[in-house]
């Protein structure tokens, strides 16, 4: 009885996994619980989120031409600034909270590549900022090894789509 419960409760299987996005449905609620903390202070969350990124590659800082000659205090007065992190998080959202319907996230993050290649961005850069993700979520979430581990299926899952399509132009 409680296996038919458990597939209730989940709308299937929790632990089977997406063919698209190598999720189970479990990943997407862990996902998408703690990204909802996060996204309760999306202004906040993402100046911190790249506060940390540009201190730990300030070469990054070339891409954001509103920003590359200013320092990190002043950041906050900058609404070039706040308008990318807005971008950003908005972004985040709508990727996470539609993890349950990947060939639309896969749409998303294919669009999302093109307009980074645009910008000379290239894999190392989002693979930097996969790292200075997964230390504040440490920090911040407290998150446990089996929700990082869901989160880092979760941003392979983005990345990959955002990968296929970001071809920095010459």
């Amino acid at each position: 009885m409680g296996g038919l419960l458990n597939r209730m409760w989940w709308g299937g299987d929790p632990d089977g996994v997406n063919p698209v996005s190598g999720l189970s449905r479990r990943d997407v609620f862990a996902v998408q619980k703690s990204w909802a903390i996060v996204y309760a202070n999306p202004l906040a969350n993402g100046s911190e989120l790249l506060k940390r990124y540009f201190r730990a590659h300030p070469e990054s800082k070339e891409f954001f031409r509103m920003l590359h000659k200013l320092n990190e205090n002043e950041f906050d007065d900058n609404h070039q600034f706040k308008a990318h992190v807005m971008s950003l998080m908005s972004s985040l959202n709508l990727a996470i909270t539609n993890l349950d319907q990947p060939e639309i996230v896969v749409a998303m993050m294919n669009k999302l590549g093109e307009s980074h290649g645009r910008r000379k961005i290239d894999e190392q850069n989002f693979h930097d900022l996969k790292g200075i993700i997964v230390k504040m979520f440490i920090d911040v979430l407290k998150l446990d090894d089996k929700n990082l581990a869901s989160w880092g299926k979760a941003v392979d899952f983005l990345y990959k789509h955002i990968f296929v399509t970001l071809k920095p132009e010459s």
